[in-house]
């Protein structure tokens, strides 16, 4: 005997009309297809009269991607409005009016969403750079404090640096920076800020040894070259340092510090021609720097070019009128130009 089955389907679920196109809108913005999105994300606003709050978000992150913040900072306030208790909705807020500069505004959309959320490692981080900004730089600690309480995160630690250095907290700014390369030991940016804070402090030893783990991880971190090419300069090692530079030059030419170096290892080896050709493209490069005038009045000053020297440390005055040795050295150059 034959028996025959019927199978019913039941056909798919409908999705209501305000998020039928969100999972279409997710995948083209994943996948970086903006112009795409922008054309979904127009029929799926047409449709829901303007009320679908995902493609509005969508729509704001791309115009934000696109470096419209006014446009994108509006948007993700209808966001807000249309959804009041998302913690994301009020983060994008106080993101694009950080962005826009407007650092008081934002630090209370992030307090308003750390209500919601206390445990947010990015509200926490992100109040401590506002803080910064407006140079609150105990508020800005006590955040950044708190987002490693939270989670513990290399651009943190690097920040709760930078507030201790800026408020002249050398000793807490390198306890912050030993405790994140404990965390992060191959994080080379760490490495290298570490060891040039113990340069600033004449602590060649650890210096070097920071500055070599560093290079360890990265043979091209110019930073580190440059910093410890730096050190053996100051130790008349010019030939090593020069070999540093090399490296470092493949990887920024177009650096200042560099071709500063570079000048004061020729000046070093009594190459005055070279030492002067190097600070020129360091002065080029960077005009207002006045260590590079500085060190070019020294050479020309050295080469009994009296009038330049005098040219290039008045210049160096104007930019760094504190210094005295400048004076001393524009006196120098002066007396000598009047009896040539």
């Amino acid at each position: 005997m034959n028996v025959h089955f019927i199978l019913f389907v039941r056909p798919a679920p409908e999705l209501p009309i305000v998020e039928r196109r969100n999972w279409l809108i997710h995948q083209h913005y994943i996948r970086k297809d903006y112009e795409t999105c922008k054309v979904i994300i127009k029929e799926q606003l047409q449709e829901t009269n303007g009320m679908c709050e995902y493609a509005i978000y969508v729509q704001a992150l791309i115009l934000r991607l696109e470096g419209k913040i006014q446009q994108s900072l509006e948007l993700f306030q209808s966001c807000a409005i249309l959804n009041p208790s998302s913690t994301d909705n009020l983060k994008q807020v106080a993101r694009s009016l950080f962005l826009l500069g407007k650092h008081k505004a934002a630090i209370e959309f992030y307090h308003e969403a750390a209500r919601l959320n206390e445990k947010d490692w990015e509200i926490s981080h992100n109040l401590g750079m506002c803080y910064f900004f407006i140079k609150d730089f105990k508020k800005a600690e006590e955040h950044l404090n708190i987002a490693l309480q939270i989670n513990k995160h290399d651009k943190t630690f690097m920040m709760l640096g930078k507030v201790h250095l800026l408020a002249g907290e050398t000793d807490k700014a390198i306890d912050v920076y030993k405790r994140a390369v404990e965390f992060s030991p191959e994080n080379t940016d760490l490495l290298t800020t570490l060891g040039l804070l113990f340069l600033q402090l004449g602590k060649y030893q650890k210096a070097f040894e920071h500055l070599g783990n560093a290079l360890t991880f990265d043979p091209n971190n110019y930073k580190a070259i440059l910093a410890a090419g730096s050190m053996m300069q100051t130790h008349g090692d010019f030939d090593v340092a020069m070999n540093k530079y090399r490296v470092a030059a493949c990887a920024v030419p177009e650096s200042p510090p560099l071709w500063n170096n570079i000048g004061m290892c020729f000046f070093g080896k009594k190459k005055y021609v070279a030492a002067i050709s190097c600070l020129k493209r360091a002065h080029y490069l960077s005009p207002f720097d006045w260590k590079v005038l500085y060190n070019l009045g020294l050479v020309h000053l050295t080469m009994q070019q009296y009038a330049s020297a005098f040219h290039f440390l008045s210049a160096a005055i104007n930019l760094n009128p504190r210094m005295g040795e400048l004076y001393m050295l524009k006196s120098v150059a002066a007396e000598n130009a009047a009896a040539v």
